[in-house]
């Protein structure tokens, strides 16, 4: 079983467990540091990592920095079977590094957002990545989730007949506020050099197989089902991982 590692109990990190096939729940904590105090952050997990591995601390935890956008933000991302890993208080080991948190790491962070996913299965690519180094993911905010579920149903069914599976693994968003995404799809990759590769986009490949009137009617209808959209690129940190 894998947990995400507790920052003591400064950070609401919670613990990971290995992922299911149906519903996986995920948990993304997103750090951002204060500008130009990056390599100092970093410096400091270096070293709570350090003492953490010297204590014979044996869970695992993966760490990733965005690369757009605004501020130096870095993330957490763990996996969960069900509800009841909230009830787990966490890894005793890592306590004794508690003031390299205080001292190393914590004067550099700015802000934490902590947020919950639902991973959709029935959306999603099912073949397991191997040697991830970057993440492109995407969030929409949905005004009309009836047309948004239908538009990506159909989108997904085509993308299956076509590449035999999605492209991307999709996720509902849990709670949050008014201006949360309600969906995320994160496209896996194994080198930025990947990210050339020429390829139709979903709705392209739609249009292919579909024609083009149906395709602008699912044009129309994804208007008028997504009130917003935005995108980051995510690259994994495996000096800060373990």
């Amino acid at each position: 079983m894998k947990k995400l590692i507790s920052i003591i109990m400064i950070l609401p990190f919670m613990a990971l467990a290995q992922e299911e096939e149906k519903g996986t729940l995920m948990s993304f904590t997103d750090l951002t540091v204060k500008m130009g105090h990056a390599a100092q952050f970093e410096d400091g997990v270096k070293k709570w990592k350090e003492c953490y591995v010297e204590a014979g601390g044996e869970n695992s935890w993966s760490f990733w920095k965005r690369v757009q956008g605004e501020g130096a933000v870095y993330s957490f991302v763990g996996y969960m079977e069900n509800w009841a890993e909230m009830d787990d208080e966490g890894d005793d080991t890592g306590k004794g590094c508690a003031s390299i948190v205080m001292s190393f790491i914590m004067p550099h962070v700015k802000k934490v957002k902590y947020s919950l996913v639902r991973n959709i299965p029935e959306w999603s690519k099912q073949s397991k990545e191997d040697n991830v180094k970057i993440v492109w993911e995407t969030s929409f905010r949905v005004k009309n989730g009836k047309l948004f579920n239908e538009v990506v149903k159909s989108v997904t069914a085509v993308m299956k007949d076509v590449e035999g599976e999605p492209r991307g693994y999709w996720s509902y968003v849990i709670g949050g506020d008014e201006h949360e995404a309600d969906y995320n799809v994160a496209t896996l990759y194994d080198s930025y050099a990947a990210l050339d590769k020429d390829e139709d986009s979903p709705f392209k490949m739609y249009e292919k197989a579909k024609g083009k009137k149906k395709a602008d009617e699912m044009r129309d209808k994804w208007e008028d089902a997504v009130d917003d959209a935005w995108g980051y690129i995510w690259e994994y940190k495996k000096e800060l991982s373990n």
